[in-house]
């Protein structure tokens, strides 16, 4: 991970003591400020309705000590926005905003932040959060086992209509300066060896990130096996961190030895609380398998077994009253566990 693309998301991780933090549920948390987001374009209609709203949530996150944000763009699309009614130069606008508004939550935070030079915090990375197809279809393919219609998308998509899905929105979130790209919930190997192609034929110079989701804890939800779906990123100097996100936690431990035997990269997690998605419904349904309490203790663990970045998706969330990470992880608690959260400054 020290090639020269990589060298930031490197140095922070290294700053962070071996192991950052990005941040919590995005779209959750925007709930708790009353938002309603079932919609197609789910957290991303906030784009359009109330962007303060997401630049505030992205200070929040920052308070409570997060390395990386991620953008409010997973399920933000040039599609997706034409479905609105909206024309293409309005959708790269709303795409570039998503990158501009977390950049300048975090550029007032930090500016605010190292006056105070007993200040407890590090510069946090921005991640232009870069959703699969299947978020885009806002069906739940990217959730689905392949016996029911599976994260393959269907016989009719194949490796061009993937590249050419993501190329435009690629090139406007890097247009829009983000450091790095988050590519997320990632249901196959298709998807992942389109990513990679499309990351090198762009010439794209900042780092990224591929995370895949599961459904069984062994596979891709397209029954792949992720010895197959890392092939084309273990090739590539482009991708700097591989991993799982919005997959329940219990499946964590065994996924990160897992990855660490599949490859060299550095492997990022950041699960949810183990709710199911109803793409018809268009919301989670809960799961009594796994408690915000008990975080803190996995996330130490998943430290121990190499996780470099760790964080929650979905459900755990940021509780600001009490300056809490992913509705769970204290930052005294993340500092004693030896995540360092928010420990020193660069």
């Amino acid at each position: 991970m020290k090639n020269e693309t990589g060298q930031i998301l490197h140095d922070l991780i290294e700053n962070a003591g071996g192991c950052a933090v990005t941040d919590g549920g995005f779209a959750t948390q925007l709930e708790k400020h009353g938002a309603i987001i079932n919609d197609n374009l789910w957290s991303a209609i906030y784009l359009i309705k109330d962007p303060q709203l997401i630049k505030k949530v992205h200070l929040e996150y920052l308070e409570a000590g997060a390395d990386i944000l991620v953008t409010s763009s997973y399920q933000a699309s040039l599609p997706g926005f034409s479905s609105k009614g909206l024309s293409t130069e309005e959708g790269e606008s709303l795409l570039e905003r998503s990158v501009k508004l977390a950049v300048e939550a975090r550029d007032s935070f930090w500016n605010s932040a190292k006056r105070n030079s007993g200040n407890r915090y590090r510069r946090a990375l921005v991640a232009a959060s870069i959703g699969s197809y299947g978020a885009y279809l806002a069906d739940g393919s990217e959730y689905r086992l392949i016996s029911s219609c599976s994260g393959l998308y269907g016989q009719d998509v194949n490796l061009k209509i993937l590249k050419d899905f993501h190329r435009r929105r690629l090139q406007v979130l890097v247009e829009a300066g983000p450091d790095m790209l988050a590519f997320e919930t990632i249901p196959n190997k298709l998807e992942a060896q389109a990513i990679v192609e499309l990351l090198e034929e762009e010439s794209v110079k900042i780092p990224s990130w591929i995370c895949f989701t599961t459904v069984d804890g062994e596979n891709a939800p397209s029954g792949e096996s992720f010895k197959d779906c890392l092939e084309s990123i273990n090739k590539s100097n482009k991708v700097e961190a591989v991993g799982i996100n919005c997959a329940p936690p219990h499946f964590i431990e065994s996924l990160i030895c897992k990855f660490k035997q599949l490859t060299n990269k550095a492997i990022v997690v950041y699960p949810n609380s183990g709710e199911v998605w109803d793409g018809k419904a268009k919301k989670w349904l809960p799961s009594r398998c796994f408690h915000d309490d008990d975080f803190g203790f996995n996330a130490t663990r998943w430290r121990d077994l190499g996780a470099k970045i760790i964080g929650g998706g979905k459900e755990l969330r940021v509780n600001v009253k009490n300056t809490k990470l992913h509705s769970g992880i204290q930052l005294k608690q993340l500092a004693e566990l030896g995540l360092d959260v928010g420990q020193g400054s660069n």
